[in-house]
């Protein structure tokens, strides 16, 4: 029997911390979420570790993981479940060595198998490809198309993600591909019926192509 595909959630690049605190209680309420990226470029480290002490309980609370983008100190000074590092932005064996066996680790590997491969052999929890569609949260400089998330799938135990550009009305083609997880960030915060209504929306379209590829 296949996988089914879990929601994996991606902060906005910056927030009001009392009033997103508000939204993600709603929103992860919703329906099933697997975990939750903070990810904060351009903010500063206090702003940072402030955002996920205030987010981390209400994740646990709600069993979703929390994951920080590439703050592999902040990670471990606030015990969140681990981090996703992007390429350049920092070593999964250092990350491995700071936070410990049982943290979770990720990757992007852009639409690159060898970078996924490189990143497996560190000891990467699970890879990251994308951007499948366009996208406003950040700069598109690679692409990719699903036929990597199915090649991967079938191949290759470790878990992937799929990223970028990921709405309602296009996440289907990506999750009939048996990815293990759909990354979305403005498809669920800008959703025009609101975020709780966006994690409904996804969750039905996963459970909906879940039973399809179970039956096929």
């Amino acid at each position: 029997m296949p996988e089914k595909t879990q929601l994996y959630l991606i902060t906005p690049a910056s927030f009001a911390l009392d009033d997103f605190s508000n939204t993600l209680w709603e929103t992860l309420s919703a329906g099933p979420v697997a975990c939750l990226q903070l990810r904060m470029k351009d903010c500063s480290l206090s702003t940072v570790r402030q955002a996920a002490e205030t987010l981390l309980p209400i994740c646990f609370e709600n069993d979703v993981a929390l994951l920080i983008n590439d703050h592999v100190e902040i990670a471990r000074e606030v015990g969140a479940d681990g981090v996703h590092l992007g390429q350049g932005d920092g070593d999964v064996r250092a990350a491995r060595a700071l936070l410990g066996i049982d943290a979770m680790i990720g990757v992007t590997c852009h639409n690159s198998r060898h970078l996924a491969f490189e990143a497996g052999e560190q000891g990467a929890d699970y890879v990251a490809f994308g951007a499948f569609f366009p996208t406003d949260t950040k700069d598109v400089t690679h692409t990719a198309t699903p036929d990597i998330l199915t090649s991967w799938v079938e191949i290759i135990e470790i878990p992937c993600v799929a990223i970028g550009g990921i709405k309602v009305d296009n996440c289907s083609v990506l999750i009939e591909t048996g990815a293990n997880f759909i990354a979305v960030s403005s498809g669920v915060w800008n959703y025009a019926d609101g975020p709780k209504a966006a994690v409904q929306a996804f969750n039905k379209v996963i459970d909906e192509v879940f039973e399809e590829r179970k039956d096929a």
